[in-house]
């Protein structure tokens, strides 16, 4: 990830190798006397909260202008104290009649240089260095973990970058990826036997779930248990990529060959594989592989029946394996990935605590991704490193309140419906799809088509395919027969509300 540092440091000297304002000399010996005022008025304790990392940067006669490293903290100060720290500045700056809190930013107020870069292998305290994102918030810069971000390769063939953080081990494991976990795991243990696992493996679920991650996690495993086995990772937008220089420089056969040799061939995103001739030689690489014996693992945003550009033959391929959904996370592994982060911050600085009530408090309102309760920890984290302050309630409240007001109502889909359903009914999503005619089965699909018209944007056609390639006339005769039901039907309303309240969250 591209980032920008606050102060860029040089390797060998250590000194800021920006051209930046620097602060005045009278700025700074005043702005150390307002300090101390203000610690003397507000306690040690408020003061090393919210002020230690401010400084005194320029005074033009009537404004006093101050610095800190991060918005978050500009906010609160702005909120809760610029009074107070108005009248302590005007005690030393005379003529002072406002006070500016500003972010410290590249090529702006200089800001202290960043700690030089430590393994993290030692307690010692990481570097507190941030870029900017487009909203102007400051964002904790990921630093190179000590072990480089490692690529695939078969026969000189590139693959898509790994992530050393994505292994089995990192991987939290509860009811909504059980299934996926376990089958990606097999994958990995069996790549080299006589008969292999599940394959080809095909892993769906919306962003931010762990898709990638375990396919960065079964390329990490093959390569510590079978170093000699070909294994090959990318993302479909680089094998299009690929794909097309090929054609460009005339060798379309040379680019088929590099794949002969693959033992297990990890494909992401699959529903970005775009152009007619890509989508074909995709399809014969496939089959190729398939046919060899070799593992093929996909992992997309859709299940295979709901990508259209695939062509029934390969659609039957890929559902041939095992297709597994990874479904939202439920509070306890919501709970149980928040921990894991958390440790892992601690592993490389022991003294960072995160209090219980706010681990649940992050349970309670970020529901949407593994991938936002990681960032969730990690703007924690960079705030505790400026703060050094224990992280109560209030202070994760205001670092996720946009996380939580960007939150866009969950979109429902079909699949969503279909499983909170069968799970409801105790059915099995095959006998909501099946022909079957008894009651027990006939109830819960009409329930759930009536549901897909209510809460989905779906037309009655695409309704009736998904339920089992119905026609529309089923699907219209089963929402007529749920509406006639709810007049003076106290019990299914209710039971409709909840079914509703659990496909919203």
């Amino acid at each position: 990830m591209q980032t920008i540092e606050t102060a860029d440091v040089s390797a060998t000297s250590g000194t800021d190798t920006r051209r930046a304002i620097a602060p005045t000399n009278t700025a700074s010996s005043k702005g150390q006397k307002a300090r101390a005022m203000l610690r003397a008025r507000l306690g040690d304790e408020t003061f090393t909260s919210w002020f230690n990392a401010l400084e005194f940067d320029d005074f033009d006669g009537k404004t006093v202008k101050v610095s800190v490293p991060v918005k978050f903290l500009r906010n609160w100060i702005q909120s809760h104290y610029i009074d107070d720290l108005l009248q302590c500045a005007q005690a030393e700056f005379t003529g002072a009649e406002r006070i500016e809190v500003l972010v410290r930013t590249p090529g702006g107020i200089s800001a202290r240089p960043a700690a030089p870069i430590k393994s993290p292998s030692s307690n010692a305290d990481l570097p507190r260095a941030f870029s900017m994102d487009s909203a102007g918030s400051a964002q904790p810069v990921v630093r190179p973990l000590p072990v480089a971000i490692g690529r695939t390769h078969v026969a000189g063939f590139e693959g898509s970058p790994l992530d050393p953080r994505y292994t089995f081990d990192s991987f939290v494991v509860g009811s909504a990826n059980r299934m996926a976990h376990a089958g990606a795991q097999q994958v990995a243990e069996t790549v080299l036997n006589d008969s292999p696992g599940f394959n080809p493996l095909y892993i769906h679920s919306q962003v931010g779930l762990g898709k990638t991650h375990l396919l960065h996690a079964i390329a990490w495993e093959v390569r510590r248990r079978a170093p000699q086995a070909q294994v090959l990772y990318l993302t479909a937008e680089c094998f299009r990529y690929r794909f097309v220089e090929a054609l460009r420089s005339s060798d379309p056969l040379s680019f088929k060959e590099k794949f002969r040799s693959i033992n297990v061939l990890l494909i992401d995103d699959l529903e970005f594989m775009q152009g007619e001739k890509t989508e074909q030689e995709f399809d014969h690489i496939i089959n190729a592989l398939l046919d060899g014996g070799r593992h093929v693992v996909v992992a997309s945003a859709r299940a295979p029946g709901q990508i259209e550009r695939l062509n029934e033959r390969m659609r039957s391929r890929l559902q041939r394996g095992l297709v597994t959904e990874i479904n939202t996370f439920d509070h306890e592994l919501r709970l149980k990935v928040l921990e894991q982060r958390v440790a892992e911050k601690r592993a490389n600085d022991p003294s960072f605590e995160v209090p219980r009530e706010v681990i649940d408090l992050l349970a309670d309102k970020l529901t949407e991704s593994g991938r936002e309760l990681e960032g969730a920890v990690t703007r924690l984290y960079a705030t505790w490193q400026y703060m050094r302050t224990p992280l109560k309630l209030d202070i994760a409240e205001t670092v996720i309140r946009d996380l939580v007001q960007g939150v866009e109502p969950r979109r429902i889909k079909i699949e969503d419906i279909l499983r909170i359903v069968s799970r409801h009914f105790g059915v099995s999503k095959g006998d909501l799809l099946s022909q079957r005619r008894h009651r027990s089965v006939v109830w819960p699909r009409q329930i759930g088509m009536y549901l897909a018209k209510q809460l989905t944007a779906r037309s009655l056609p695409e309704i009736g395919r998904r339920f089992g390639n119905r026609d529309h006339t089923t699907v219209l005769h089963a929402i007529r027969k749920i509406d006639n039901e709810l007049n003076g039907n106290t019990r299914l309303r209710e039971e409709l509300e909840e079914l509703k309240k659990l496909l919203s969250h």
